[in-house]
């Protein structure tokens, strides 16, 4: 049976913002993510990171560099009793200067392929499943993908172009209270319709 995810984006969301950084011992939770983690694992929800990582098409670190960077993912994961079940990277840009890197694709944010190839090779239920980002790109993605959305408003997006697509399901402060959006969702879920409301049949 398909299974829900939570997908988060690593840079501005999960972590504190260190531009092109893949150094692991620089890598640091941001403000709420530890909370948001440890109420996440309680949840029925599989968690991925799901990031675009330009800096190899620009040639700025190696592809093998992200191994690294997602071990120290999981471990950090771990320490607040959480699982990451795993981790998509975007190494594209079509700017980029490394070859076959700098190139159009069909993963990097907003478009939705990282999310929908952790669809397929994890047997995720999408409609069930959200996206909490911190910029327009992340909600457009995760929107076309068809999950629910949740922007953080934190000041990381600059540009504000706006879309049908790119219209959050809820906006959040931190991602603490992201997962707590997240996890009153499952409790409406569980909780039994008042009388009179069921479905006539």
């Amino acid at each position: 049976m398909p299974q829900p995810a939570v997908f988060l984006d690593k840079d501005g969301t999960l972590l504190d913002d260190v531009p092109y950084n893949i150094d692991p011992s620089l890598m640091r939770l941001a403000p709420g993510a530890r909370e948001a983690l440890t109420l996440l694992a309680s949840q029925p929800f599989a968690l991925f990171v799901i990031s675009n990582q330009s800096g190899v098409a620009l040639g700025k670190f190696q592809r093998a560099a992200l191994k690294d960077m997602e071990a120290e993912l999981a471990r950090m994961f771990a320490e607040c009793g959480a699982t990451l079940a795993g981790a998509y990277w975007c190494p594209h840009h079509p700017d980029g200067s490394v070859a076959p890197y700098a190139t159009a694709c069909d993963c990097r944010k907003p478009a939705p392929g990282l999310l929908l190839r952790a669809a397929r090779e994890h047997r995720l239920d999408l409609a069930q499943s959200w996206f909490i980002g911190d910029i327009l790109d992340d909600v457009e993605a995760g929107n076309r993908a068809g999950c629910r959305t949740i922007l953080l408003d934190n000041g990381h997006e600059t540009e504000w172009i706006e879309g049908q697509q790119r219209v959050p399901h809820a906006r959040a402060a931190d991602l603490h209270e992201a997962a707590r959006i997240v996890a009153s969702s499952v409790e409406a879920a569980a909780r039994p319709a008042p009388a009179g409301e069921e479905t006539a049949q």
